[in-house]
């Protein structure tokens, strides 16, 4: 881990609500430091107009990054503008999503390395292990990625993760990189499929499956983002509390109304979502029926025990604020 201090920060993403939170606390926490922010996407709300925090508006291709680089001298690099399925982006397409996901993370690692950064963050998700019925009752960091062989809409998660973890091994006596896998991340700025799914009213849940979660508040993913950049050496770290609920408990906490269906006819009840403002990608009807726990033992080792500010409920019952 580098011991000299970070003066200028890049972070990828910047329209998103977690790299919103990331950026708050590290003015915070550390004074006088200089964030630029980009993103495809227009920003929200008024963290990109602080001081301390330069905002551009920026499409992800090769001479865009380039000249980026090359007119900047970034300390560290935190990469949290993965391309998702949701409806909320520009682009959404699986060609898209393959160019953008793994080929500008590819040269993203590879300016940094180019242009001196001392550290790389990098925001993968949980996902890429898969909801299947002969997981583990933990998983943990080096077991297989096995989200894509039944989905293939979800090669582009595994791959960047792969592609990310490849460069670090390949990289690490050169560049300190870190890849994130965090559990759910919920919270009143997270738009993601599963705060939609919860938060929906009469949401179709399995009648015959109960899988398990692990939730994390956005302000302490947000505050995990934040300590990696000094405490966490190169490597590969699961983020997910101790704490595990129920699906169906997750909704009574939140007061959602929900409606109970066999699960084989749950494929056939999101075809008729088709009709609402959105529906639950294919993939994600695994993630209703099979439980994906991830074993957070790795990264407690070099952060402590103590990682979380909100228990489950609380974290559950906050997202429900807006």
């Amino acid at each position: 881990m580098s011991s000299e201090p970070y003066k200028h920060i890049l972070i990828i993403g910047m329209a998103g609500g977690l790299a919103n939170i990331t950026a708050k606390i590290l003015l915070m926490k550390f004074p006088g430091i200089k964030i630029t922010g980009v993103d495809q996407r227009s920003p929200r709300g008024n963290t990109t107009q602080m001081e301390g925090i330069e905002f551009k508006k920026i499409r992800y291709t090769r001479g865009s990054f380039e000249r980026l680089f090359r007119d900047n001298q970034f300390d560290a690099v935190y990469h949290l503008g993965r391309l998702t399925h949701g409806k909320d982006h520009l682009l959404s397409s699986m060609e898209d999503r393959l160019d953008l996901n793994l080929i500008e993370t590819k040269r993203i690692l590879d300016l940094s390395l180019k242009f001196n950064v001392k550290k790389v963050i990098i925001l993968s998700t949980y996902h890429v292990y898969g909801a299947l019925h002969d997981n583990p009752a933990f998983l943990q960091e080096d077991n297989p990625l096995r989200a894509s062989i039944k989905y293939p809409e979800l090669r582009d998660v595994v791959e960047m993760d792969q592609i990310a973890t490849n460069w670090l091994w390949k990289n690490q006596r050169k560049i300190e990189t870190v890849v994130l896998r965090p559990a759910t991340i919920i919270g009143p700025q997270i738009k993601n499929t599963m705060t939609r799914y919860l938060l929906t009213p009469y949401m179709s849940v399995c009648a015959d499956f109960n899988p398990m979660y692990q939730f994390i508040h956005e302000f302490d993913m947000a505050s995990i983002l934040t300590r990696t950049l000094h405490d966490l050496s190169s490597g590969i770290y699961n983020v997910a509390p101790d704490e595990c609920i129920s699906l169906k408990e997750a909704k009574k906490v939140l007061n959602i109304p929900t409606t109970p269906i066999p699960s084989f006819l749950l494929k056939f009840s999101n075809r008729l979502a088709q009709a609402m403002a959105w529906s639950l990608p294919r993939y994600f009807i695994d993630y209703l029926k099979y439980s994906c726990i991830i074993d957070n033992e790795l990264l407690k080792s070099q952060l402590g025990p103590d990682l979380f500010r909100y228990k489950t409920k609380e974290a559950l019952t906050i997202s429900k604020l807006d």
